[in-house]
């Protein structure tokens, strides 16, 4: 420790010693216990699903059909080797969003102040942390007045710890007060928190949407199982060879069971997250992305967000024997030049070059309970206490502070959309005098009222919350068209206002607002059943962050917020949060659509093969045809992910009753066209049994995948809707076209010709327009009285609020 206390005296690690250190030690970064991608592939190969498969492999094996066994191990490693490569794709989308939000910290190198990525840290370099930021490795503090920091993510611990000089503080842990200088004794995985690490695993969390889809995968699991087992019962009951039986219902049932649908749930959210992330918005809990489809309310920070951070300062108001410029010059010198605060950066600028002849002696960063930076500085044998900060903090800390004359001051600066900046100092006695007030104004973003207007448009009403003083948020408000309706939240929370509730969600915005307040604001909306989302840049948002349906760090925010948030942006202003909302919704449609497709093709083959056996005492299509629709199936379900939606204009709630509805009608229309098309096939084509089972499978092919089509346009006709993608498109045609091929040519089935090819097409056609026709009107009944989908789902978020 000495050793690394000598270097961090004489200024820090040079590039070479630091470079040789990592190469050494390794990087500052938990090790990620990967399982090997062996391993992974022939995971593949373990489970329910693939148990069914490799049972109907080796049944055929023992009947000796060593055709359908060889093609049933075509679809088992076929089935593995998709869900393999779309695993692999949505982990390397995860970890390309990973490096994206990699933790950085300012560390000393050859003398200087750098920012590095916190992975390249080595024991003995010496970095600075400071209010909000997460320390990036386990260090010991050699320079500060004392740091306070929250330990709750190693020790559980609720409330913050202080460390002083000398004092450790560890990987992990968040500065909640003060700054300090440090030199770093561990990294990695040798760090305290590496090593808790090393003994936990994170627990996985499933979304609403991913619940509601598994409950649907469950349903199908049911109901196919429902119906092999009444296949196994007649065959039973009609002497039908058990093994040929069994070997056709375990085919039958991985048809009809979702088996892909942990790889489209993967694929769709990663492909969405990494789209999401050329938009500027970083996805760090990809299940959020469904809570961000419904969000109805978007609570917004002010400051950067709404306005473009950007501080002026004006002509200061003085008080006293105080002038213009030793208003300034004092407010220099409770700021940081080194610091990345806008307010400090502001004054300084005012100041126009470095205050010169004065000596910090120390200096006290700023504090959000307090509300204030303090800095003691002496000159010429004399030391004295200069101050900044909040108006209020400021006046309660001075002696005969002209009460008074600052409030009309403050109220002035406020109705021209100014805050105040209170500054002081001590007097040869050591009170504090009140010397003036600093005018800081912070003009809105260009794109800020049309942003709100846009988001309005879709349905999510923004909030404006801020710190700031009443007068000017009702300022900014009327400039960005926010409203009127603006509260104090102290007058809200703090006084146990009996209609709480009421005024929080007709409210346009909260000024004067503190932490808690946030959280509290937060916790009232989604009582009432609203989907909220909070943007926040520091540390004391985290709490609300952590707590909306949707917390959105902003960009530049603390590393404290980042890791709360769900949604980390990386450009400034409002707009990058709204194209997230559209992108999120075009997630959410298409997973519906997945669902809808999913589910109607489930009801229509099976079903269908049910009856035909049960009524007719005919397998419809044999064990080899069923094995290709389920590997033809795989491709287009997969490439939804890609499809073009449109994203709706409002918010949107999973609607089990209409997906299930919509569905089914879809499924059954298929089962009656079916059925049509074996009558055609047997009574007015007068084909053999053996070439009707080829055209059922090329029927079922082509019928099928242009549910797809039904299934992404929700109440719309096809037409109405853009062009899918090549990639949907292409792998749905595809698909159809080798199935077309099978058939006509009788590639492992008997052969139907192109004639009779080009018949089932034109009869598919037929019937697609006719479900389309008919899916529309149904959409319009359950959503009542021919309501669009807009006005549904309009009615869905009144319910739901």
């Amino acid at each position: 420790m000495a050793s690394l206390e000598a270097k961090a005296s004489e200024g820090g690690l040079s590039a070479a010693e630091a470079a040789k250190l990592l190469a050494e030690v390794g990087p500052n970064a938990l090790v990620e216990h990967r399982t090997p991608m062996a391993l992974k592939f022939l995971a593949f190969f373990w489970g329910p699903i693939p148990w069914m498969i490799e049972a109907a492999m080796g049944l055929s094996l023992v009947v000796r059909d060593w055709a359908d066994a060889a093609i049933i191990g075509v679809m088992l490693l076929m089935n593995a080797v998709i869900g393999f490569w779309q695993e692999f794709k949505a982990d390397h989308a995860l970890e390309m969003l990973k490096k994206k939000l990699a933790l950085s910290a300012r560390v000393k190198r050859n003398g200087q102040w750098v920012t590095r990525p916190a992975e390249e840290l080595v024991p003995g370099d010496v970095v600075r942390v400071r209010l909000g930021d997460r320390v990036p490795a386990d260090v010991k503090l050699i320079a500060t007045a004392g740091l306070s920091v929250d330990q709750s993510a190693l020790t559980g611990e609720s409330l913050p710890v202080e460390v002083n000089n000398g004092g450790e503080t560890f990987a992990g842990t968040i500065v909640r007060q003060g700054e300090a200088e440090a030199v770093v004794t561990q990294t990695g995985m040798r760090t305290r928190f590496g090593k808790t690490a090393a003994l936990v695993e994170k627990a996985h969390t499933v979304s609403h949407y991913q619940k509601a889809v598994l409950r649907i995968g469950h349903f199908l699991i049911l109901l196919t199982a429902a119906l092999v087992v009444l296949i196994l019962l007649v065959a039973l009951y009609r002497d039908t060879p058990m093994l040929e039986t069994l070997q056709f219902c375990l085919i039958l049932t991985v048809a009809a069971i979702p088996v892909a649908l942990p790889a489209v749930l993967s694929v769709t959210m990663a492909v969405g997250a990494m789209r999401l992330s050329k938009q500027q918005a970083i996805v760090s809990r990809l299940v959020s992305i469904e809570e961000m489809a419904g969000m109805d309310v978007l609570c917004s920070d002010k400051t950067g967000t709404l306005t473009k951070n950007e501080l002026a300062v004006g002509e200061p108001v003085v008080f006293g024997d105080a002038d213009a410029w030793q208003v300034i010059e004092l407010a220099a010198l409770a700021s940081e030049a080194e610091s990345t605060d806008a307010i400090d950066t502001a004054i300084i600028a005012k100041r126009g070059a470095p205050v010169s002849g004065y000596t910090v002696e120390k200096f006290e960063p700023f504090d959000p309970v307090t509300k204030r930076t303090v800095a003691t500085v002496s000159r010429g044998g004399a030391t004295f206490s200069v101050a900044k900060g909040a108006v209020q903090a400021i006046v309660s800390m001075c002696d005969g502070a002209p009460a008074g004359e600052v409030n009309a001051a403050t109220e002035a600066m406020a109705g021209r959309g100014e805050r105040a900046l209170a500054v002081a100092s001590t007097d040869a006695a050591g009170k504090w005098r009140m010397r003036g007030l600093l005018p800081l104004s912070d003009p809105p973003r260009e794109d800020s009222a049309k942003t709100i207007a846009t988001a309005r448009e879709l349905g999510v009403e923004v909030k404006m919350v801020t710190g700031d003083h009443l007068a000017i948020a009702r300022q900014i408000a009327d400039k960005l068209g926010l409203g009127s309706n603006i509260s104090a939240a102290g007058t809200i929370f703090e006084d146990h206002d009996p209609s709480l509730d009421q005024r929080v969600e007709q409210a346009d915005g909260f000024a004067e607002v503190f932490p808690e307040h946030k959280f509290a604001i937060v916790e009232t909306l989604e009582r009432l059943g609203h989907f909220v989302g909070m943007t926040g840049d520091g540390v004391n948002d985290a709490p609300a962050l952590k707590k909306a349906d949707v917390g959105v760090a902003v960009d530049g925010a603390t590393d404290a917020a980042r890791q709360a948030a769900d949604l980390v942006l990386t450009a400034p202003g409002l707009s990058v949060i709204v194209d997230a909302i559209t992108e999120s919704r075009r997630i959410f449609r298409r997973m519906t659509s997945y669902a809808i497709y999913r589910i109607a093709e489930t009801i229509r083959v099976l079903l269908f093969m049910t009856l035909a056996i049960l009524v007719f005492d005919f397998y419809p299509v044999t064990t080899v045809m069923i094995v290709l629709l389920a590997l033809l199936n795989d491709g287009p379900i997969l490439m939804i992910a890609y499809d073009r939606a449109i994203a709706p204009d409002r918010p949107v709630r999973w609607d089990m009753h209409r997906v299930l509805t919509v569905a089914t009608t879809l499924g059954l229309l298929g089962v009656v066209s079916s059925f049509v098309m074996f009558w055609l096939g047997e009574n007015y084509l007068h084909l053999a049994r053996p070439t009707v089972q080829t055209l059922m499978f090329l029927k079922l092919t082509v019928a099928g995948h242009m549910t797809i089509y039904l299934a992404r346009t929700a109440d719309e006709h096809f037409w109405q809707r853009p062009f899918p993608g090549l990639a949907l498109l292409g792998a749905s045609e595809s698909t159809q076209l080798v199935a077309t091929v099978f058939a006509a040519q009788g590639w492992l089935m008997p052969a139907i010709g192109w004639k009779l090819a080009g018949f089932v097409w034109v009869y598919a056609i037929g019937w697609f327009l006719v479900n389309d026709m008919v899916k529309v009107q149904v959409y319009r009944l359950i959503a009542g009285r021919g309501l669009t989908e807009r006005q549904h789902q309009t009615r869905m978020t009144e319910r739901a609020g």
